[in-house]
């Protein structure tokens, strides 16, 4: 999600999104919530076998019908989309009003930017909470609640405006936030973790279609917000949304299937970080979640500067970064779920063309290019194409890692890989916009977007440099193993010169 400093995945954010934003091709539902082990990466036509009896498990039932969508996994569609939809267009729904209303009631420039900031640092840490307590805590439960709470905390920022100005209000601002963070991150962990397990062949396929209502929450949330706030004041926009995010609650309680596992499994965040290809997964999600908060505090004020363009129209630049992630990440998402081994050229040069887009943004003075708008731009939405290819295939990529160490095939290893990626994408939804503002008004825009450049250049060079590793590592062990291979077959073959 390609437009604010929260934005995930798909998943995450939703959709992040983040997305707000992945798949799962390793995996596969069996009886007790374990999944089964799913053929090695490069080999994604290897055939299955027959699935279990379904009965009333959802998960057993999405086995099924691998052609088909069944019931439980439409509602769980269903479920996950409006909750994209309606988180994302929460968040978004501030930029427009809510600086210049927090100004009047006494707050300051910078308090109103760790109003914005601390949503991103409560999140992580909420998510590494959620993500380890899931299994104890209830999938759906979790998701259901999370939706309640965010849909209550955002009619309550509407009525902020009634409370006294000063110390009051900004203290107020600070816990209506942090309790939405919390909320935001409990869902968005919960959905990760019911889509892996609903669908446990094409999750990447599904997160990145997901991310379309993602891209549309952020997208929609500014104008609607700012539309409804000249229209009728300061408390309508909030109270309206958070109204329509508690109608779904019902509606998800009603239709959403219960994904539930007595056993909380045996590891650890800190043991499925401490695998070198899941550490620098987590470097290439934090690195690109800050190339999206790095243009928040930033490309608005170059272009109005540089462009001399009307406000109204700063907010049609954005979309060319948004819409084009939003359509990219389905296809991406498919491609990873359809070629698995493609995930790999998806993570090395997505990285690569992002960091050459954000040379080409300013451009760096050093390439002697005239900066103008078209160029702009066209970098933005090759940016979203190309950080599409790189989200996506994170999340398959960390789950056939943990589970190739040793991890459990079951919701609780779910739910640490959704807690992880929620967390690290908040990491850099942190500091994406703090170093982006400090090093634009330090350096300027256009070594600042390079500076952020080399952050994804340097996540996808060390990606890279991994996969071949690994790659040689792999060919000497084939090596290896067909000599031995010869040499008994030598042996078998061979008469026993001991023999009379």
């Amino acid at each position: 999600m390609p437009s604010t400093a929260e934005q995930s995945p798909p998943a995450s954010r939703s959709s992040a999104g983040p997305l707000p934003g992945a798949g799962v091709a390793a995996l596969g539902p069996g009886s007790g919530g374990a999944g089964v082990r799913a053929p090695p990466m490069d080999a994604p036509g290897a055939p299955e076998g027959p699935p279990p009896p379904a009965g009333d498990d959802p998960a057993a039932s999405a086995r099924e019908t691998p052609n088909r969508l069944s019931k439980e996994q439409l509602f769980v569609l269903i479920s996950a989309a409006s909750m994209n939809l309606g988180c994302m267009m929460s968040y978004s729904i501030l930029g427009p009003f809510f600086p210049k209303e927090a100004e009047k009631k006494g707050a300051s420039n910078t308090v109103i930017g760790m109003i914005f900031g601390c949503y991103a640092l409560f999140e992580l840490l909420a998510s590494l909470f959620f993500g380890k307590y899931l299994v104890q805590i209830g999938a759906k439960f979790m998701f259901v609640s999370g939706m309640f709470v965010s849909g209550g905390v955002t009619i309550l920022f509407g009525l902020l405006d009634q409370v006294p100005d000063g110390p009051v209000f900004i203290a107020l601002c600070f816990l209506v936030r942090i309790t939405d963070a919390i909320s935001f991150a409990a869902a968005i962990t919960a959905s990760f973790s019911i889509l892996a397990k609903a669908f446990p062949n094409h999750v990447a396929t599904v997160l990145g279609s997901l991310e379309i209502f993602s891209g549309l929450g952020l997208v929609l949330g500014p104008p609607l917000g700012g539309f409804l706030y000249q229209s009728f004041g300061y408390e309508v926009p909030f109270i309206l949304l958070g109204c329509i995010i508690l109608l779904m609650v019902p509606l998800t309680m009603y239709i959403l299937p219960s994904y539930e596992e007595s056993n909380p499994g045996q590891h650890s965040f800190w043991k499925l970080i401490s695998l070198p290809k899941v550490a620098l997964l987590t470097f290439i999600i934090t690195s690109l979640s800050s190339c999206f908060g790095f243009l928040d505090p930033t490309l608005s004020l170059f272009v109005l500067k540089k462009f001399n363009l009307p406000a109204g129209h700063v907010g049609l630049v954005f979309l060319g970064l948004a819409l084009s992630y939003t359509i990219s990440s389905p296809l991406c998402g498919l491609l990873s779920d359809k070629i698995p081994h493609l995930r790999k050229w998806f993570l090395v040069f997505g990285n690569i063309i992002t960091a050459g887009c954000y040379m080409l943004l300013g451009p760096v003075p050093v390439l002697h290019i005239q900066s103008q708008l078209w160029l702009l731009v066209l970098m933005l939405v090759i940016i979203g194409i190309s950080s599409g290819m790189s989200i996506i295939p994170t999340f398959p990529e960390i789950i056939s890692c943990a589970h190739e160490n040793g991890f459990e095939e079951g919701l609780s290893t779910l739910a640490l890989v959704s807690g992880l990626f929620s967390a690290m994408w908040s990491v850099g939804a942190f500091m994406g916009p703090t170093l982006g503002g400090f090093l634009y008004e330090k350096i300027g825009f256009e070594w600042a977007a390079a500076v952020q450049g080399l952050w994804a250049l340097t996540s996808g060079l060390l990606m890279g440099l991994f996969y071949l590793l690994e790659y040689s590592r792999r060919r000497r062990r084939s090596k290896v193993h067909s000599i031995l291979d010869t040499e008994a077959e030598q042996r078998a073959l061979l008469p026993d010169e001991n023999q009379p």
